[in-house]
């Protein structure tokens, strides 16, 4: 053998070295083309949208401008129609106060009148009567006899309840159907049906007095009346369930302040 010649596994091992760096070759040359496509793509597609934000910002801008226009168009007519707004909001209002100065004056009118005549009514109404003082004299309220006296500072017995307790009024027996007359002029301040008394008036008759007739039927009175000395109450009615073994009896009561008072301190 030459001593010259290379072994035969040396050549082929030589070509197979070409063959690599060829096919290396190669994939760098595509791979250095792909890239420039793609770059060139990134480029176009950055231009586009450069354009595209141009566009976008110049009718953007020109939005703006058109809103603003009619903004300000807006702002030169609204002060017109807010003052013909106002103008008839103050006529509106100028209006609404002459009618009220109206109704105020035919109210105060309509006051006046009803005060002159109620003043009317009062004048003519025995007020003098209503005055009461400790030195009163009362007229005997019911036909009867005293069942039960006022007893503040110790019990009676009452025979219908089967106790002892206080007895703020007078109990004074009579006959139903009776007339009861007012013991002494008042005012009607109070009519009131209750289990105990039935029936009951109460009479202010001035200075912090006031009488309380109780166990009454068919008053003709309402509160606010004036009743003379003597003038119907009403009639004696059947006795509650309180009263029932004492009878027919008017309940007679006198207040100084609102605390009961003895009536015999009264009597004639």
């Amino acid at each position: 053998m030459n001593k010259n010649e290379r072994p035969s596994f040396l050549k082929g091992k030589g070509a197979a070295v070409g063959i690599v760096i060829c096919f290396v070759a190669a994939i760098a040359l595509v791979g250095a083309y792909t890239f420039s496509n793609y770059q060139s793509d990134i480029d176009e597609q950055t231009a586009k949208a450069g354009q595209q934000a141009e566009e976008l910002t110049e009718d953007m801008g020109t939005d703006s401008a058109d809103s603003t226009e009619e903004t300000t168009t807006d702002d030169i007519v609204l002060p017109e129609a807010d003052d013909d707004l106002a103008e008839e909001t103050e006529e509106g209002l100028q209006g609404q106060s002459e009618e009220e100065s109206s109704t105020e004056n035919a109210t105060g009118e309509s006051e006046g009148e009803t005060g002159t005549d109620e003043g009317s009514a009062v004048s003519t109404g025995d007020t003098s009567g209503v005055w009461f003082s400790e030195d009163s004299i009362l007229a005997w309220p019911a036909s009867g006899a005293v069942i039960m006296g006022y007893s503040m500072d110790q019990t009676v017995f009452f025979q219908t309840l089967e106790q002892y307790q206080y007895n703020p009024a007078m109990i004074v027996s009579g006959e139903v159907g009776e007339t009861i007359g007012a013991s002494a002029a008042g005012i009607v301040t109070n009519i009131e049906e209750t289990a105990q008394t039935g029936t009951t008036v109460t009479l202010d008759m001035g200075n912090g007095y006031s009488a309380v007739y109780g166990q009454l039927s068919d008053v003709p009175l309402a509160i606010g009346d004036y009743v003379g000395a003597g003038e119907t109450i009403g009639t004696l009615g059947e006795p509650t369930k309180y009263y029932s073994v004492e009878g027919p009896n008017l309940y007679f009561e006198v207040l100084k302040d609102g605390e009961p008072v003895d009536p015999m301190n009264f009597m004639e």
